[in-house]
C-alpha cells in the first residue's frame, strides 16, 4: 500500500507517524512544499501545550486535544524536546468578567481537566504577583513547549522509520490514476492508493487541487508578538491568559513564558491579505482576492465590525497594544516592549461568516483532507493523526 501525506507541519508529521504505526508494511511518504519543515503555523505560534480548557464539551478539540496533551508530553520527554508544564492563569480583572470565568471553569471540568482550582485575588498573586486579577482559574496541566523541536525530532523519527521525506516539493497536481492517485511535488511524481492533505493555510485550496469543492474557505489572521525586555521578564512566572472576550472568536492578549526562554506578548488578530505574509503590510495578490472575493468573510467583518477595528488599531499603534496588556499586567511599560515574532492563523471560514469551531476532515476518494485544524491542533497532533490513520481503509 502507498499513502502519500501532502503537508508537512505538525499535523501532517503526526499524521505520518501514526500511518507508519497502523501501516508497518505501507510505503509512507510526506511531500512540504517548503525547504524547512513545519515552516508557518507550526513553529509560529505562543508555544504553548494547551489542556481543553475552552472547548465545546463532546468535540473533536475537546476530545483530541486530551489525549494529544499527554502524547506530547511522553514524546518530548521520550525525545529530549524542550518543555515545561508550568502553569496557567485565566485571570478575571474586573467583577463583569466572573461569570464568563465561571463558566470557563466548569467547562474545564466538563473536559476532564486535572486539577483545576478556582482562585481568589490572593491566591492568584501568589502565583503571578504582577497580575490584575479579582479572581482567577489555575489550570495547572497547561504548559510551553519548543514547537521547533518537536518538528525536528518527528522528522527524524519517521526518516528513521523508513518514510520517504521530500521538501521543497510543492503540489501542484494530483490527478485520479485507477483507484488512485498521481501527484506532481516538485520535480516528482508520486504515486499513492490514497492521500491525506494537512495543507494548514492552503489547505481549502488542497482540497479543490483534488477535485473537492469544500463550502468553507480559508481566511487568514495576522497575529503579531511582543516581547519583554530580559530585565522585565520577571513580571510573568508563567501563562497569564484574559477571560474570552465574546464579542470576537479569539482569546485575546495573553503572556506567555517561552520554553527556550523570553516571554511573549500577544497576539492580536488581523485580517491577513497574504496567507504568509508576517509583515504588517504583506500583500499577495491570490490570497487577497480569495479573502475579499468570499461573502462569508464580509459577513464576518459585519457581525464584528468594531472589534476588527480595534484590532486593526491595536497591530498600527503600540500603545493601544499597551494598554490591553496592562489590563492583565498593569506594571508593563511601552520601554518593556520589544518587537517580537508574527504568525498567522489559518482559519476556516463558512459563507455565512461563521468560523469552523472543530477539526474538519473532508472524505474524498481515496482521500482524506483536513479543512481546518485550529489552535490546539499543535498540542493535539499526535491525536490528530491516530484519528486520520483511522480512517484510511486497511
Amino acid at each position: 500500500m502507498r499513502i502519500l501525506v501532502v503537508g508537512g507541519g505538525l499535523v501532517g508529521l503526526g499524521t505520518a507517524r501514526a500511518l507508519r504505526s497502523r501501516f508497518s508494511r505501507a510505503e509512507i511518504t510526506v511531500v512540504e512544499k517548503e525547504r524547512d519543515w513545519g515552516a508557518h503555523q507550526s513553529t509560529h505560534n505562543s508555544g504553548v501545550l494547551h489542556s481543553g480548557l475552552y472547548y465545546k464539551p463532546g468535540s473533536a478539540r475537546a476530545r483530541l486535544v486530551r489525549r494529544g496533551l499527554a502524547q506530547m508530553r511522553e514524546f518530548c520527554r521520550s525525545h529530549g524536546v524542550v518543555h515545561d508544564i508550568c502553569g496557567k492563569l485565566v485571570v478575571a480583572a474586573s467583577d463583569d468578567e466572573l461569570p464568563r470565568l465561571r463558566a470557563l471553569f466548569e467547562r474545564g471540568q466538563q473536559n476532564g481537566l486535572q486539577g483545576l482550582r478556582w482562585l481568589d485575588a490572593d491566591a492568584a498573586r501568589d502565583i503571578e504577583p504582577h497580575a490584575r486579577v479579582v479572581a482567577a482559574v489555575q489550570v495547572p496541566e497547561e504548559g510551553i513547549v519548543d514547537y521547533r523541536g518537536v518538528v525536528d525530532a518527528l522528522v527524524a523519527e519517521l526518516a528513521g522509520n523508513g518514510v520517504v521525506m521530500c521538501a521543497d516539493a510543492p503540489a501542484t497536481s494530483m490527478q485520479r490514476d485507477g483507484s488512485g492517485w498521481r501527484v506532481q511535488a516538485g520535480a516528482q511524481e508520486v504515486r499513492a492508493d490514497f492521500v491525506v492533505t494537512c495543507g494548514g493555510l492552503h489547505s481549502d485550496r488542497l482540497a479543490r487541487l483534488a477535485g473537492e469543492r469544500p463550502a468553507t474557505r480559508i481566511v487568514g489572521f495576522r497575529g503579531e508578538y511582543f516581547v519583554l525586555r530580559p530585565e522585565r521578564q520577571h513580571l510573568v512566572n508563567g501563562l497569564i491568559y484574559p477571560v474570552p472576550d465574546p464579542a470576537f472568536p479569539f482569546l485575546g492578549v495573553h503572556f506567555t513564558r517561552l520554553a527556550r526562554g523570553g516571554v511573549e506578548c500577544g497576539p492580536n488578530a488581523v485580517l491577513a491579505l497574504d496567507r504568509e505574509g508576517y509583515r504588517r503590510w504583506a500583500f499577495r495578490a491570490r490570497d487577497a482576492a480569495s479573502a475579499l472575493a468570499f461573502p462569508g468573510l464580509w459577513k464576518f467583518l459585519t457581525k464584528y465590525a468594531a472589534t476588527s477595528l480595534y484590532e486593526l488599531r491595536r497591530s498600527l499603534s503600540k500603545d493601544v497594544f499597551l494598554r490591553s496588556l496592562q489590563r492583565l499586567v498593569p506594571d508593563v511599560g511601552a520601554d518593556d516592549l520589544l518587537a517580537g515574532p508574527v504568525g498567522v492563523r489559518a482559519q476556516a471560514m463558512r459563507p455565512d461568516g461563521t468560523l469552523v469551531d472543530d477539526f474538519d476532515f473532508l472524505d474524498g476518494p481515496h482521500a482524506l483532507h483536513v479543512l481546518n485544524a485550529p489552535s490546539p491542533a499543535a498540542t493535539a497532533c499526535l491525536a490528530i493523526g491516530e484519528e486520520i490513520a483511522a480512517r484510511v481503509p486497511v
